[in-house]
């Protein structure tokens, strides 16, 4: 993972293992309960792509229950949302890639039936471009790539109709933000971007994330 580079005015990380530069920390303390809030009502989510022969893919890993999802997890504290993405992405699905610093939409895990009126997640989506893959950190993820339609009616499945309905839109959303980006990048000149690489070791290290897998 990397930080960012600009292309055609959005901002990117670039997720990598091996490449490395600097990263600095910024060490912010805050009390257990505040973390413990912040990671239950806000998680990011790596909405990584590939394009291949002119078809938009999607990479989508397997829950403990067998569901299939994007690669998400909880805010980490002296990480952005973006950084967090990526680490994410790294583990569950051993994605090397270019994540966008911004998030291009949110969606809710729901996850309760009982009319319970507490929070549910919010989820930060940040669309990843994938350059190419490694087994993932995480066992039993099994990341698997689907087209736009078949990823739509994989996260329908075993959820209810309002939630697979909500990550489907995802799905869409992200499609159209990938065709915007490429017409974008046809019509313009690219021009040499000097990008700064991250170990993605070291940024585990910083942020403390010494933790056993987890099933989502």
């Amino acid at each position: 993972m990397g930080t960012e580079g600009r292309e055609n005015g959005e901002s990117r990380l670039t997720v990598g293992w091996s490449q490395v530069r600097t990263f600095e920390l910024s060490a912010k303390f805050v009390r257990l309960a505040e973390l413990r809030k912040l990671k239950a009502c806000e998680q990011v989510a790596a909405v990584c792509y590939r394009v291949r022969m002119g078809v938009i893919e999607f990479l989508l890993v397997q829950t403990g229950k067998g569901r299939w999802i994007f690669p998400k997890g909880g805010v980490e504290p002296g990480l952005t949302h973006a950084q967090a993405a990526a680490l994410e992405a790294f583990e569950e699905a051993g994605v090397h890639g270019r994540m966008e610093e911004a998030s291009f939409t949110r969606y809710v895990r729901r996850r309760r039936s009982d009319g319970s009126s507490e929070k549910e997640p919010a989820v930060n989506a940040h669309l990843c471009e994938v350059l190419r893959q490694v087994p993932p950190q995480e066992a039993g993820r099994n990341p698997m790539w689907f087209s736009a339609d078949k990823a739509k009616r994989r996260l329908k499945e075993d959820r209810s109709p309002e939630f697979g309905s909500e990550l489907a839109r995802v799905v869409d959303r992200a499609v159209a933000r990938i065709k915007t980006s490429r017409r974008r990048s046809s019509a313009v000149v690219a021009h040499p971007q000097k990008v700064q690489f991250i170990d993605i070791g070291r940024v585990r290290e910083a942020a403390g994330r010494a933790r056993a897998p987890r099933f989502g």
